[in-house]
């Protein structure tokens, strides 16, 4: 193998990488987000500085079913974020995060820094109710609940829908070096493009998180749920940039 062709593969292993190179295009994918209120010194707690809270004292959990990903195939997510503020601009951290498919992990992990662990989530419609489960070593760690299409909240105005995924998010990326310290240590940013929704309701829900020492949502303790919303859009993930780079002599912004 040239030098040439190791530094044109895609990702790891160089035999069979995980992943091809992006952006990355999601058909279908379907949302159900419960945003409650928890305990904003847990809160605090979570976000790497300089992020900071945004000061609702709000968590979304999510789950996600993805079933048409390129490079990824069909999976489902779930996991947490906390609205922030970078530089007082609103953006959307990524705390904690459980999917069943190796290639979005080992992507997720390695372009972007999202905080991707194997777990068994899982959204699905039983009869009248949109429930999102997600299990850990066997563990049922979480379950949601909302009633099944009960309020219509898509904008008459197309260029208005999904405003709510065209917020910018936020990781915490770290890459351990083989000398056994830290290689990449940032705050890295992307923004979703070429949103189409389908379909977005709100309602009632409810969530319960149970804790676990791997799995530990429950680390942001639900005081009182906010609403439920629940809907699908086709969307590309694309490359994201550097917000602030730890290593970096000042601190300062790649």
């Amino acid at each position: 193998m040239t030098p040439d062709e190791i530094r044109s593969l895609s990702a790891m292993p160089p035999a069979n990488p995980s992943y091809p190179r992006g952006p990355y295009r999601f058909l279908d994918r379907e949302y159900l987000i419960i945003t409650y209120e928890a305990d904003p010194e847990a809160i605090r707690a979570m976000v790497p500085e300089p992020l900071e809270p945004d000061g609702s004292g709000q968590v979304h959990y999510e789950w996600i079913a993805m079933p048409d990903s390129s490079g990824f195939g069909s999976y489902h997510e779930s996991g947490v974020v906390i609205p922030c503020l970078w530089r007082g601009e609103p953006v959307n951290y990524t705390a904690m995060m459980f999917l069943n498919d190796e290639p979005p992990i080992s992507a997720g992990r390695e372009i972007w820094g999202f905080p991707k662990r194997w777990g068994e989530p899982r959204l699905e419609v039983r009869t009248d109710t949109l429930t999102g489960t997600l299990d850990y070593a066997g563990e049922r760690v979480a379950m949601g609940t909302m009633t099944y299409k009960y309020e219509d909240r898509m904008a008459p105005d197309p260029s208005r829908r999904g405003a709510h995924l065209r917020k910018t998010a936020v990781n915490l990326k770290i890459i351990p070096c083989v000398t056994g310290g830290v290689r990449i240590a940032e705050l890295v940013a992307y923004n979703l493009t070429d949103i189409h929704m389908h379909f977005h309701f709100s309602g009632p829900a409810r969530l319960h998180l149970v804790p676990h020492i791997n799995a530990p949502v429950a680390d942001l303790p639900v005081r009182r749920v906010v609403e439920g919303r629940h809907f699908k859009a086709d969307l590309t993930l694309p490359y994201g940039r550097v917000l602030h780079d730890y290593l970096a002599p000042t601190g300062e912004k790649a």
